[in-house]
C-alpha cells in the first residue's frame, strides 16, 4: 500500500472514457483528498471529453502525470497490458474494473505480477458497497431474522428483448461469448461471498433467450453454504421488476431466516417483516443517490482512499478476489456438465 502526506492529496489517473466510467470520474472529483491529474482512451478527443489532461498512452500519462494511483476502467483484455505498464513505471496502488481480465488464467498471472513487484491491486467489484447490502450483512449479523436459510436474487434488467439489445448503452455486450454470468451474475457471486460466506458447491442451469447475441442471458445458479445455507441467482435480462428505475438494483432480493425476511425492492428500499407478522417495516428508504446504484462507485473509491489514509483493511484485493472467478468457473462447467459441483 502505498503512503501519502496528511497534506497531499492523492493523485489518481485512469485509462478509458467508455459509458461507465463517467461514475468513476464523478466519484474521483467528489471524493476530499484526492486530485484526479489524467485520462487515457483510445483517441485523445475521448479522453479529453473527461475534462482532465487527456493522453491516448498509458506510460505516456504516467510519466507526465505522476499519479500515486491508476484506475483500470477499460474492458478486461486491457487489464493484464496496463498492470504491466504500471509495474513498469513503479505504481504500487491500482484498481481495476471488474471483470478482472479475461480469464483465470490471466488473473493469476496479473495477481502474481502484482506480489511479486509489491502492487496492491483492488478490483472495482462495487456491488457489496451498495448500500443495501452493507445494512443487510449488518441485520444478519444483528440477529434480526434470526438464523439465516437462505438469500435469493431476481435479476429482471428488462433490456434483453430484440435485435436491438444493449446497442443503446454497452454494445459489445452482444458478442460476449459468456455474458449473464462473467459481465452479470458475477457481482452476485461476489455479495452471496459477503452476505454467506464462500460456497461449498454449485448447479447452473443458464439459457441463451435472445439469438442476436453471443452468450447466455437467463438461467439459475444456486449455491450451498455453511450451517445449510443456500443463495440462488434468479436472472433473466428480458423481463423486468417493478421500478421506475432499473439500474438501481437490477432486480429484487429476499433474504430469509428463522425469524424473519429481508426485502430488497427495485427502488433500493429495504423492509424487515417478523416471521408470522403480515406487514413488514421500513430499515432503509429509497432515495434518489447520486452516482451509480447506491452510489457504490463512489463508497468504493472511498473504502480505498480510506485504506491508504488510515490504514483500514482492503475488501476485494484482486488475490482474494481470484476466488470469485474460480466459482465463476464452477458455474459455467456445472451448465455445460448438468451436475453439482464443488467449487
Amino acid at each position: 500500500m502505498i503512503t501519502i502526506a496528511k497534506d497531499q492529496p492523492i493523485r489518481v489517473a485512469c485509462t478509458g472514457a467508455g459509458y461507465f466510467s463517467r461514475f468513476h470520474y464523478d466519484a474521483w472529483r467528489r471524493l476530499d483528498g484526492v486530485e484526479p491529474v489524467g485520462a487515457m482512451a483510445r483517441t485523445l478527443e475521448h479522453a479529453a471529453a473527461t475534462g482532465l489532461p487527456a493522453f491516448n498512452d498509458l506510460a505516456q500519462m504516467i510519466v507526465t502525470a505522476k499519479p500515486d494511483m491508476l484506475d483500470i476502467i477499460t474492458p478486461p483484455e486491457t487489464h493484464l497490458e496496463f498492470l504491466r505498464v504500471a509495474i513498469d513505471h513503479g505504481l504500487k496502488l491500482v484498481i481495476c474494473q471488474k471483470p478482472f481480465c479475461r480469464n483465470l488464467e490471466e488473473a493469476r498471472e496479473a495477481v502474481a505480477l502484482a506480489r511479486e513487484n509489491g502492487m496492491t491491486v483492488v478490483v472495482h467489484e462495487n456491488f457489496r458497497f451498495q448500500p443495501w447490502y452493507r445494512l443487510i450483512r449488518d441485520e444478519i449479523a444483528a440477529g434480526s431474522i434470526g438464523r439465516l436459510h437462505q438469500i435469493t436474487f431476481r435479476l429482471r434488467t428488462g433490456d434483453g428483448q430484440g435485435a436491438n439489445a444493449y446497442l443503446d448503452r454497452q454494445p459489445y455486450f452482444q458478442t460476449m461469448p459468456r455474458f449473464l454470468v462473467h459481465e452479470t451474475a458475477v457481482h452476485w457471486i461476489d455479495t452471496f461471498r459477503f452476505l454467506a460466506g464462500d460456497p461449498s458447491w454449485v448447479f447452473a442451469d443458464l439459457r441463451k433467450m435472445n439469438p442476436v447475441i453471443a452468450g447466455e442471458d437467463a438461467g439459475h445458479i444456486l449455491f450451498a453454504h455453511d450451517n445449510g445455507v443456500r443463495t440462488l441467482f434468479d436472472g433473466n435480462r428480458h423481463l423486468d421488476h417493478a421500478a421506475e428505475i432499473h439500474r438501481t438494483t437490477l432486480g429484487e432480493c429476499l433474504v430469509e431466516g428463522t425469524e424473519g425476511v429481508l426485502t430488497l425492492a427495485g427502488d433500493g428500499s429495504v423492509t424487515h417483516r417478523a416471521f408470522g407478522d403480515v406487514n413488514g417495516k421500513a430499515v432503509l428508504a429509497a432515495r434518489n443517490w447520486q452516482g451509480f446504484a447506491g452510489d457504490c462507485v463512489y463508497a468504493l473509491q472511498k473504502h480505498v482512499v480510506d485504506a491508504v489514509r488510515h490504514g483500514a483493511a482492503i475488501e476485494n484485493d484482486a488475490e482474494s478476489y481470484l476466488r470469485v472467478i474460480e466459482i465463476e468457473e464452477a458455474v459455467y462447467r456445472s451448465a455445460q456438465c448438468g451436475q453439482v459441483l464443488e467449487v
